[in-house]
Order: structure tokens, then sequence, then C-alpha cells
């Protein structure tokens, strides 16, 4: 792992501390992939329609209340272009020492209220959530803004992923956790195993909701972090061939993986803004986020 100090500016800025947290930091760069590139803006295109008649309007099931008190907190990670970029902490309230952090990756949308609501309710399981905002302070507030929104993350590769570097070097030196992982939807979860793959050596878990991923070898033999899969059959988006093809290349390559998916529901069944969520399937999906990343980031969890 590659991490460069801090930029002056973002070093200068203060931040409050609560629990036992603070600080930001920046880091490098990744080489950019055309192919990468092109796959990612036809995933936008993909997104783009299976997202069409959908709202950012949350509904009632976006509002769940964590399992016990949290505390939450906006604040500043990383730059671009300058401009201080904030992610959303959030950890329960009753936390004495550091905890096993999850990084989580908003979908198409961006940071925005929902996101947040979910990284209060995985810090009311104990963990410590660190949302990123991937849009740099961009929400989408319509289909036709996330597009673009997506689309410029998708063709800026080495800001995304120095991004992520600085929300793993947040979680894991400031915070001081001894395990992380990763989760995101949609955008997101093609972002968590792109988490994996930058750091292949020191991610403890990855859950993918929906996202984008590859059948490619190549890509796939770096990644260590056992992965969690949760896909819709009657995706359009991401399709189940493509989640097949996956799964194949996992086991080609002797990974620890568990994928699931789920019969009768669309893209995005998990999100309640969405015309596509089904209570049910969600419930079933994030018991399963919640046991998988109980048993990889405990700290005594077998690497």
């Amino acid at each position: 792992m590659h991490i460069t100090k801090s930029s002056p500016r973002l070093a200068a800025f203060p931040i409050a501390a609560f629990a036992l947290l603070l600080g930001a930091c920046e880091s490098g760069t990744s080489q950019s992939d055309d192919a990468a590139i092109k796959a990612g803006r036809e995933n936008v295109e993909a997104m783009a329609a299976e997202h069409a008649n959908d709202s950012t309007e949350a509904s009632p099931a976006a509002k769940l209340q964590p399992a016990r008190a949290v505390v939450s907190q906006t604040m500043p990670y990383t730059e671009y272009n300058d401009e201080l970029v904030y992610g959303y902490f959030s950890a329960p309230a009753d936390m004495f020492e550091p905890l096993p952090a999850v990084i989580m990756i908003h979908e198409w949308w961006g940071l925005n209220d929902n996101i947040k609501a979910m990284a209060d309710r995985l810090a009311g399981e104990g963990f410590i959530v660190f949302a990123v905002d991937l849009y740099n302070g961009r929400v989408a507030a319509n289909p036709g803004e996330a597009r673009v929104f997506m689309t410029t993350a998708i063709e800026e590769p080495e800001a995304v992923n120095s991004n992520i570097r600085a929300a793993y070097d947040f979680v894991s030196n400031t915070a001081g956790a001894p395990r992380v992982g990763s989760i995101g939807w949609c955008f997101g979860g093609g972002m968590s195993l792109n988490t994996a793959k930058l750091f292949p050596d020191e991610l403890d878990a990855a859950v993918i909701y929906y996202g984008q991923v590859t059948s490619d070898d190549e890509q796939l033999q770096p990644v260590n972090a056992p992965i969690l899969g949760l896909f819709a059959a009657e995706d359009t988006g991401i399709k189940v061939a493509s989640v097949e093809g996956f799964r194949d290349a996992l086991e080609r390559l002797r990974k620890n993986y568990e994928v699931q998916i789920y019969p009768g529901v669309g893209h995005a069944f998990a999100n309640p803004t969405g015309s596509n969520y089904d209570a049910e399937t969600a419930e079933d999906a994030w018991r399963r986020t919640v046991d998988f990343f109980n048993l990889h980031l405990a700290i005594n969890a077998t690497p």
C-alpha cells in the first residue's frame, strides 16, 4: 500500500475528535485502464436505464433506527482539485476502543441521506463506518445528474482510487480499526470490489450489492478478501450471466466467496428510494451482510 503525506491545507484543517478518532490524509494514484473505463461507461448506461423512473425521495424504510445508539459526523479526509472532500463517519456511541471498520461506498446517486442512514444502521451493529464521497461533494437530485456524476467518476479512476486509499488510511491509521471491510450498492458495489483489488492483502472483507463485476482471472487473482455478492435475478443492468461468470472465476481461483442471486427481484432491491425495493429480500441481504462482517471482521477472525 502506498500512502503519501497529506497536503498542508488538509492537515491544517481542524477536525473535532469523538471517541478516539480523527485526522485526514491524501494518497497516491493508480494506473488507468482504458478497457475498464469502457466497461464502466457501459455500466453507466445500464444503470441509467435501471434508474430512469426512480427518485431520491426516501421511503419510511430508509429511516430504520440503528440497533444501538450511534454518534456521527461529517468530516474531510482527502482533497479533489484543491477542495476538501467530506465523508460521513458513524460509530457506536458507547465505543471505548477501536472497532472493526467498514468503508461504505454510495450508489449512483451519491452520498445522500439514504446512505448516511445505512451508515448509522451498520454502525449500530458494532462497527466504525466511514461513508466516502466519490462524487466530491455532489449529490444527484435526478437520474440525469446521477448519470453525469457516475460517468465523471468512472472516467477518473486515479482520483477515485486516491479517494478510496485516503478512506482506508483514515479508518485503519487514524481511527485505529484492527480490521477493515468494504460495502457498496450499485456503482458502489463495483467500487467495493475495486477496493478489494486496491488492498489485496489489507482488506478483510468486501460486500457487493448488485455492482459491476468481472470474470477476468487476472483482475481477480490479487483479491484475497472474502467476498459476499448479493445480486438480483431480474437485474437487466448487472445480468445474471455476468454474475455467474464472476462466481465461476472466484471458484477457479479458489477464493473465499459467497454469491447469492435472489429470484424474482430486480436491480436496487435494497434501495428504499427505488421502484424495485423489496423489503423481504433487502432484510435477508442485510442479515447476510451483518453476519458476514461479524465473521470476517471480528478481532480474532482467521485471515
